[in-house]
């Protein structure tokens, strides 16, 4: 998810309506000196994961995103300034009480089986798909959304109880993937084969795919956008190993990584063949924090003060420098420090102390037994939190707690995790986008318990929280919104239903000869192309 850093402030209604009526925007001009843009050619991307699937509006996964958000649209993209510009949507209005949004729809945008997109696959997308099984827009926009209405082919309205300051912000393709009705509708969306084959509207078609090796994609001649992509082809490699996919980088084998290892970097940057480009997020958001979940639907970890311990018993400065090799910082709270306008340190803080986590763990009644051990809990985790999980567990065996570390595949992690809910700790990213509204309320909520990929997977439950969730969704009055948010974030460290371990940064690696990555979002590779080197 290699996106750029701004420093967001709060959407507010008088910046929403500053954006009224745009229009599509020309591929951006080659400044002097520099080669002009060259069709053809392929791009191999490595990643870490099998994408499991490939339909990512039904989930938030990275894995899922980095592929397939260059097969699908939303209706809006962000530039580079995050700043929502024209996608299937050419231009937009907001009623003057802010409680209507009004789309005109981009003419002439096929699928990739030939059907004409039209308004209708908007409203289907919505209704039947995102608003079901999207963990962050369900969470979002289900309380808040009364209707959305297809007055023509061209033209979809979204209505609001109250005025909805963040909306474009959750338009882009990874928010809001619009999928194709006539595949859709009348099926199990989750069984649905075009999940594993999918149609869409974007830049490259699906060609293949191989689980646990490769997803291959070609260039979308029919594509809506003039000129665009430059690429032939996409090849996506699953190479689990990061070291691995570090060597192949640096044999020309792959061009772009979306992980680099800490201990790799200064090699990297030695390279001249290759560009670092830091990265504090991924394709499943702008700002991620890895995030350790207590399933508190069963003890011990339905009493906050076992939760406590655990906080105080875990030392995330030696996770921040042993395991992410300083490539972030220890988190505060559920909202990542770098969203500065939402953002307060005024919380309940939880250092290193494995003196108090014994003391709390006394005074819950978890006494040690003659051999040390108070009790023993399962750690599910993905193979790729394999290092933060060993620490996690000699941190806890110190204050008499048993981890039983079971380590899955990512998306098999995920479904143990969230829709089977069958752990005792678990850990994921959460991923956020430029606004707590988009990531951090589907945490939350109580509405958001549901077995769905990056929902509310503590199971936490707390009336007031879901109050102050809403109050924020509609204010548009950027100061009330952030004293809202401060007071959640107040609330959540003191309830304490995860514990936030590392606000996440890290660095993209490709090599130099490729050009115009829209690294900031997630239709990375539209008007990517190879400079041609003889």
């Amino acid at each position: 998810m290699g996106f750029g850093r701004p420093l967001f402030r709060g959407l507010g209604l008088l910046l929403l309506v500053l954006l009224l009526a745009c229009q599509p925007q020309a591929p951006s001009a080659i400044p002097a000196g520099e080669s002009a843009p060259k069709r053809g050619g392929t791009i191999v991307v490595a990643v870490t994961s099998d994408p499991g699937q490939l339909n990512p509006a039904i989930t938030t996964a990275g894995p899922t995103h980095v592929v397939a958000d260059n097969i699908f649209n939303g209706l809006i993209q962000f530039d580079e300034n995050l700043k929502p510009q024209p996608a299937l949507a050419e231009s937009w209005a907001i009623s003057p009480d802010g409680k209507a949004y009004t789309f005109q729809l981009a003419r002439g945008v096929r699928w990739h089986d030939g059907k004409p997109f039209t308004s209708a696959d908007v409203k289907f997308t919505f209704e039947e798909v995102l608003l079901k099984f999207h963990a962050r827009t369900k969470a979002g926009l289900e309380n808040v959304l009364t209707g959305i209405d297809v007055p023509d082919d061209y033209t979809v309205v979204f209505r609001f109880r109250e005025p909805y300051a963040p909306l474009l912000r959750r338009l882009d393709v990874v928010e809001a993937t619009i999928v194709p009705r006539h595949i859709y509708e009348g099926t199990d969306i989750l069984k649905n084969p075009a999940n594993n084959r999918p149609v869409g509207t974007g830049p490259f078609k699906f060609v293949e795919y191989v689980p646990g090796d490769r997803v291959v994609l070609e260039r979308n001649d029919d594509y809506f956008r003039p000129g665009l992509p430059y690429l032939d082809r996409v090849v996506f490699k699953v190479i689990p190993q990061p070291s691995t996919a570090v060597l192949a980088l640096e044999q020309g084998e792959v061009d772009y990584l979306w992980t680099v290892p800490g201990p790799e970097i200064p090699r990297l940057q030695a390279n001249p063949g290759i560009i670092l480009a830091k990265a504090p997020a991924g394709p499943g958001g702008s700002f991620c924090i890895d995030t350790l979940i207590f399933n508190m639907r069963r003890p011990p970890f339905n009493q906050v003060e076992v939760r406590r311990a655990f906080a105080h018993a875990i030392n995330r400065q030696q996770l921040l420098e042993q395991v992410y090799f300083n490539q972030g910082r220890v988190a505060t709270g559920p909202i990542a420090s770098t969203m500065t306008w939402a953002y307060t340190p005024d919380v309940t803080r939880y250092d290193y102390n494995p003196n108090e986590a014994i003391r709390l763990l006394d005074g819950a009644g978890y006494r040690p037994g003659p051999d040390g051990r108070r009790f023993r809990v399962t750690f599910v985790h993905a193979s790729t939190y394999g290092r933060v999980a060993e620490v996690i567990r000699d941190n806890l065996a110190r204050v008499g707690v048993d981890v039983e570390l079971v380590t899955l595949e990512f998306n098999a992690a995920v479904d143990r995790v969230f829709v089977k809910a069958e752990f005792d700790l678990g850990i994921a990213s959460y991923c956020n986008g430029p606004d707590p509204e988009i990531g951090v309320t589907r945490m939350y909520v109580s509405s958001n318990i549901k077995p769905i990929p990056f929902s509310n997977g503590a199971a936490y439950v707390n009336p007031q929280i879901d109050e102050l969730f809403a109050r924020a969704a509609t204010s548009v009055d950027e100061a009330r919104r952030a004293a809202i948010y401060h007071e959640i974030q107040r609330v959540l460290t003191r309830d304490l239903p995860y514990l936030w371990l590392i606000e996440t940064e890290g660095y993209r690696a490709f090599r130099k000869e490729i050009r115009d990555l829209r690294i900031w979002a997630g239709d990375l590779l539209e008007r990517a192309w190879r400079e041609q080197t003889r």
